[in-house]
């Protein structure tokens, strides 16, 4: 798991009723060693890891042998606001997701997470909004999606409405998509 911020994501995977017992959650990757979800991690006895700004390579060089060690099979990304070196994408190509708190292709990009997402689609007057999985790939929200969920956003008077409305979404629909990943009924890793 990788995220930057609260790990909101990260406790809705590990209350999941459906994936106790079929998955385990071994990393916590950041690049914010004061994000609330490393405090997550602690609670759960996960491992992390945080990610030196300055030593990018290096980090990533690491990580890469601490999840070999590990056999980690699919990585997800929750929250985390920095691009994946190309190197590391490649090497766990098609093992690597990640949840947009919109409908993907529109409103995603560079400079399109948290609350950006939001206003622009509040600014937009779209009349949904919702959440997308989708795998990484070398650019920001690129990669082939994997499962979507809508929401009626009409009666939404604000961002932070829509934010809260979708954060629900984020929470049902990505533990759902790693349960599926889990009973191969969705495939990873070709």
């Amino acid at each position: 798991m990788f995220a930057s911020g609260r790990g909101t994501n990260l406790k809705a995977i590990l209350n999941y009723p459906e994936l106790k017992g079929k998955i385990e959650v071994k990393w916590l990757i950041t690049d914010n060693p004061f994000c609330k979800a490393l405090k997550i991690a602690k609670k759960y006895n996960i491992s992390f890891y945080c990610i030196n700004n300055n030593k990018i390579k290096k980090n990533y060089d690491n990580i890469i042998e601490l999840f070999n060690k590990d056999n980690i099979e699919l990585i997800v990304l929750a929250g985390f606001l920095k691009l994946l070196p190309s190197e590391f994408v490649e090497y766990f190509k098609n093992r690597i997701i990640n949840i947009h708190p919109a409908l993907l292709p529109s409103f995603g990009g560079k400079g399109m997470y948290g609350m950006n997402v939001h206003k622009a689609v509040f600014n937009s007057k779209v009349s949904e909004s919702g959440a997308t999985i989708h795998f990484v790939d070398n650019t920001y929200d690129t990669g082939k999606i994997m499962a979507q969920r809508k929401i009626d956003i009409t009666n939404c008077n604000s961002a932070e409405e829509i934010a809260e409305n979708v954060l629900k979404i984020e929470h049902q629909l990505l533990p759902e998509t790693i349960n599926k990943i889990a009973e191969c009924k969705i495939k990873i890793g070709e």
